[in-house]
């Protein structure tokens, strides 16, 4: 019940994140509001190599940041970070039906070579929650923004925005 639970979450802002990276176009990817920030590039790329991390989340109990690797891909186009999004939407989808109630129960941590971890170890179903769920769409939020102040319109993700009203 519970990972069925997650996966309609999962699949309804997988759409919503659909509708977000299809929305933003070349001429903004090197947009970025402070000197500190990503560009929209860099933001929009993390938000689709989010969903590459479903699989070492929910079938190992240790992911250890220091061996991971992940190839982004050419972030130049946007269609290529769309691509990239579509390729690791499936497979965080498999992994998710995969993965057990069960599970969702047992501890997980992250650590960066040893075995510290870097932040409390916790249950799965929190990791999830927290590490996938809600850090995806605190980035989704950080894209809207990037793309009103780019002057580009913004998708409705929860109903309409004032560009649907024009």
């Amino acid at each position: 019940m519970i990972v069925q639970s997650l996966l309609g979450e999962f699949q309804y802002e997988a759409e919503n994140t659909r509708k977000l990276l299809s929305a933003i176009p070349d001429s903004a990817l090197s947009y970025k509001p402070a000197e500190i920030s990503w560009t929209t590039a860099q933001l929009a790329s993390h938000i689709a190599e989010v969903y590459n991390w479903y699989l070492p989340t929910l079938h190992q109990n240790v992911f250890d940041m220091s061996a991971y690797k992940y190839d982004k891909g050419d972030i130049t186009h946007a269609a290529n970070i769309l691509a990239k999004f579509e390729e690791n939407v499936k497979n965080a989808k498999a992994a998710l039906e995969t993965a057990t109630d069960e599970s969702m129960f047992e501890n997980w941590k992250m650590v960066m070579g040893g075995t510290d971890p870097i932040f409390p170890e916790m249950p799965r179903i929190q990791v999830v929650r927290g590490f996938l769920f809600n850090h995806l769409y605190h980035h989704r939020g950080e894209l809207v923004v990037y793309l009103r102040a780019s002057g580009n319109k913004v998708p409705g993700l929860y109903g309409p925005t004032a560009d649907d009203k024009r």
